[in-house]
């Protein structure tokens, strides 16, 4: 698609700063586990905490297409970060902004803006990944008082579960009600009753902490609950439309990230007397690399387009992570080969992009699921 002036721009900015800033960084992110805060505030400036929100909000005004061409540059330099983003705002400040009371964005917004605050989605459990609806986690009402909440249970899989502090806890209110029995609630982590049990040593995203949570009886008032009672699965499905917009740019990301990487390497280095682009073997595979990998960013921004426009487009993000998610592997791992034995060490970059981007096809609603989703609306 053709970009609009604004979309450009915003494209220019963030790749040089992500290529700047970022880049060269990234591997001392993931060795520390984290980010230190003030990085969070660079963002913040730059309107990555909250590009779809109105300015009016505090947000900077920007439309989805700009938001995905955001989180694609960021992902090329640093995969985990842009995670955070992704849930940052498609999952935390897109709820507020739909669902939110006034004195709920009033009392939010700025901070999580403003980079002061991440948040936390807190909706997979242990036994309720794929089917949201099997949650276990209960909020009853307080017999002591009758203005609030105590909820139960735990969470499983929660980025930023640890530094994250505001969470946006999905959980039952009325057992007997099914998938109208569940409610959501804006909680600040810092409350008696929020307990990080695990922080998840994985595979790749080492940067970004995923949590094993646990409620024990914590008090949450009734003015932090999202919505009314009964919403919450709602509250929680609506969102991850834009959420699968935000993997999917994601993938595209780090794929590029990885295919510039390549290419770069198959421009400077020489076999058999010439450089190993100049080889069919290796520019037909990066040819192939490139054209997946542009099928897929097309797909991404169609499908942000179409969310910019007011329309439905729950078939079209779910074409948009599946295939990005999978195209973005087959980027990587060619994008390894191409680097032969130097693309299996961690200093040239391509093996932590590679342990990064597996994870794509699982998050935010897995490969699989994708395909109900886009064989129902068929």
């Amino acid at each position: 698609m053709i970009l609009s002036e604004t979309q450009a721009a915003i494209q220019a900015s963030i790749r040089a700063y992500a290529q700047e800033k970022l880049r060269p960084r990234t591997q001392a992110f993931e060795s520390a586990g984290g980010y230190p805060p003030e990085l969070f505030g660079e963002l913040a400036d730059l309107g990555l905490m909250g590009m779809v929100a109105p300015e009016e909000d505090g947000g900077a005004g920007a439309d989805y297409v700009s938001y995905a061409l955001a989180l694609i540059e960021i992902a090329a330099a640093d995969g985990a970060l842009s995670t955070i983003l992704s849930i940052q705002n498609s999952l935390i400040v897109s709820a507020l902004l739909k669902d939110g009371t006034p004195s709920q964005k009033k009392r939010f917004l700025p901070d999580l803006i403003g980079g002061k605050t991440i948040g936390a989605f807190a909706l997979t459990e242990t036994d309720a990944g794929s089917d949201a609806s099997a949650i276990r986690t209960r909020a009853t009402r307080a017999t002591q008082r009758n203005d609030g909440w105590v909820l139960n249970g735990a969470k499983q899989f929660i980025t930023s579960g640890k530094i994250g502090k505001l969470a946006l806890i999905v959980a039952v209110t009325d057992p007997e009600a099914g998938k109208k029995g569940i409610s959501t609630f804006l909680v600040p982590t810092d409350r008696p009753g929020y307990f990080v049990d695990k922080v998840e040593h994985k595979l790749g995203q080492g940067a970004s902490d995923t949590c094993a949570l646990r409620f024990e009886n914590m008090f949450v008032e009734d003015d932090l609950m999202l919505g009314q009672p009964g919403q919450g699965y709602r509250i929680a499905l609506s969102n991850l439309e834009a959420g699968r917009i935000g993997i999917a740019a994601q993938c595209v990301g780090m794929a590029q990230g990885a295919l510039e990487i390549a290419i770069g390497y198959a421009k400077e280095r020489k076999s058999m007397g010439k450089l190993i682009i100049e080889h069919q073997a290796v520019g037909f595979r990066l040819a192939d690399l490139a054209a997946k990998l542009e099928a897929a960013r097309h797909l991404v921004l169609h499908a942000a387009s179409l969310k910019d426009s007011g329309a439905p487009c729950l078939k079209e993000a779910s074409m948009a992570k599946l295939v990005a998610s999978e195209t973005a592997e087959a980027v990587v791992s060619g994008s390894i080969q191409t680097l032969g034995g130097y693309g299996y060490l961690e200093e040239f970059g391509v093996a932590k992009i590679y342990r990064d981007v597996r994870v794509c096809q699982i998050y935010e609603g897995t490969s699989d699921i994708q395909r109900m989703v886009i064989a129902r609306a068929l």
